[in-house]
């Protein structure tokens, strides 16, 4: 399985990481994706349908195909990080992050003592990395998302914030933020610009920039133009898509366009 020590040196020298945002609360969903040679698997605790209940399952559905899993936590709270570390992830997208402090507190939650204020209990970390040494349990992903106006007032602070290993973009909720269409392809000048402006504080900082992309072609505009953690599109989105397109087609009916796949 890839660790992320693995993932930090790909964006240490520039190279993209590929991975998919899972919604569907499903081993199997996880596993077929896993079969895809995924660098990571993003389980959405924020927006989808899994809970920490699930986390016992589809993490290991990951795993055995030597994908990467993280998961975005519905909350920066220390407990909801340690807790979900704890199950093995091995890594955190932790949402609405707008000020270095609470950049700082989700890199505090990822980490014990004497670095942070992480609880030691690695009930199933333990298992997933094959050690309970602290020092190396602790190198989890830490990523943040900046994804409000406050964030963006705040983005090169934010940024270099010690111990962040990337800044995640939500795009939909930051359009929201800056009052325009909830959309993750922008056309509004405002909210490329903000993305854009991620971007060149993630590579100033020299940390890996993130973003949440509709499908693989978008993916590569993304990737041309320097985020380095890609997500190509949700499972839930893909599935519902891929129903469209096959049904138009036995009906002989234009193909349809797709379906949403906000972050």
């Amino acid at each position: 399985m890839l660790t992320p020590d693995d993932i930090r040196a790909r964006w240490a020298t520039g190279l993209p990481t590929y991975g998919l945002w899972a919604a569907l609360s499903d081993p199997f969903a996880i596993e077929l994706a896993a079969l895809s040679d995924l660098d990571y698997i993003c389980l959405d605790q924020q927006h989808g349908m899994i809970d920490f209940a699930h986390l016992g399952s589809l993490l290991p559905a990951a795993e055995r195909h030597g994908v990467l899993p993280i998961t975005r936590v519905p909350a920066n709270e220390p407990w909801v990080i340690g807790r979900a570390l704890d199950a093995g992830a091995m890594g955190v997208v932790v949402p609405m992050v707008s000020t270095p402090a609470q950049a700082a507190a989700v890199v505090a939650s990822c980490r014990y003592a004497p670095h942070g204020i992480r609880s030691f209990g690695p009930i199933r970390a333990a298992i997933a990395a094959g050690t309970s040494d602290p020092r190396r349990l602790e190198s989890v992903l830490c990523i943040v998302m900046v994804e409000t106006v406050e964030g963006l007032a705040n983005l090169e602070e934010i940024a270099a914030t010690p111990g962040v290993d990337a800044i995640y973009i939500g795009p939909a909720d930051l359009g929201l933020s800056l009052g325009v269409a909830p959309t993750l392809d922008p056309v509004e000048p405002r909210h490329a610009e903000a993305i854009q402006a991620i971007r060149e504080a993630c590579e100033k900082a020299g940390i890996a920039a993130g973003i949440q992309c509709n499908d693989g072609a978008h993916a590569r505009r993304q990737v041309e133009a320097g985020f380095r953690m890609i997500t190509i599109a949700k499972d839930s989105a893909l599935l519902q898509s891929a129903v469209s397109r096959e049904l138009a087609a036995a009906r002989g009916d234009a193909v349809a366009t797709g379906a949403a796949a906000y972050s």
